[in-house]
């Protein structure tokens, strides 16, 4: 149903969430992250109101594992759910429910976490895991390869149609955050892949725009070149 990985990187604070799905919109539903407090994945027959507890949980001190307990608590069917967090130590914890669809299986790596649920085999998240390790490039480069890799091993058991990548940085609001909540045919993980090929030169005059606009680039399109 879902293969995510969350993740932060160490030297510039970053934290960023990739995700697949066979289901539409899964990004709108299940990933989640604050800048300077963590990112987390809620998923599996997802309850969404998971993914800001978490949050708000690591933003009052508490670590990855205390806002995953927390969640998976205060939640009344934690056996079907799927949880990834990440925090500010780069410490990650993961709670997967009995009750979790398929092959369900997580992984565990240096700043990073992936999970997965009605995988094609459970290999998936630790393929993911260790792409992400070994990859160069900015955080949302390689939470970019990490979900190419994890395709490329199998993905999910069925085709997915919807995914999404979010980024935060120092701005209350996201760095990235790009979705593609439905193909019929096409790959949303390589659809996604060439959204963020176009967004990544362009990432830093959005946020230049919304502090000072007198010092932003022009858009270049036809009227603002």
């Amino acid at each position: 149903m879902t293969f995510s990985i969350i993740a932060r990187c160490r030297n510039t604070g970053q934290f960023g969430v990739a995700i697949a799905s066979s289901s539409p919109a899964v990004a709108a539903r299940c990933m989640f992250a604050e800048a300077g407090v963590g990112a987390v994945s809620t998923q599996n027959v997802t309850n969404p109101v998971l993914g800001p507890l978490m949050l708000a949980e690591m933003r009052k001190g508490a670590s990855a594992e205390e806002a995953v307990a927390a969640a998976r608590d205060a939640d009344g069917f934690p056996a079907y759910r799927q949880l990834l967090a990440i925090d500010g130590k780069g410490q990650s914890a993961i709670h997967s429910g009995p009750k979790a669809l398929g092959i369900w299986t997580s992984a565990s790596g240096t700043d990073c976490a992936a999970g997965g649920n009605l995988l094609a085999n459970d290999q998936v998240p630790a393929s993911m895991v260790s792409a992400f390790e070994t990859a160069a490039g900015t955080l949302a480069d390689r939470l970019v390869v990490a979900m190419q890799a994890g395709l490329a091993v199998g993905g999910e058991a069925g085709p997915v149609h919807s995914a999404g990548l979010l980024l935060v940085d120092r701005q209350s609001w996201p760095y990235i955050e790009l979705r593609i909540d439905w193909l019929d045919a096409d790959c949303p993980i390589a659809a996604l892949a060439r959204a963020f090929e176009i967004y990544k030169p362009q990432a830093d005059d959005y946020i230049t725009r919304a502090l000072n606009p007198e010092a932003a680039p022009s858009y270049g399109v036809p009227g603002d070149e």
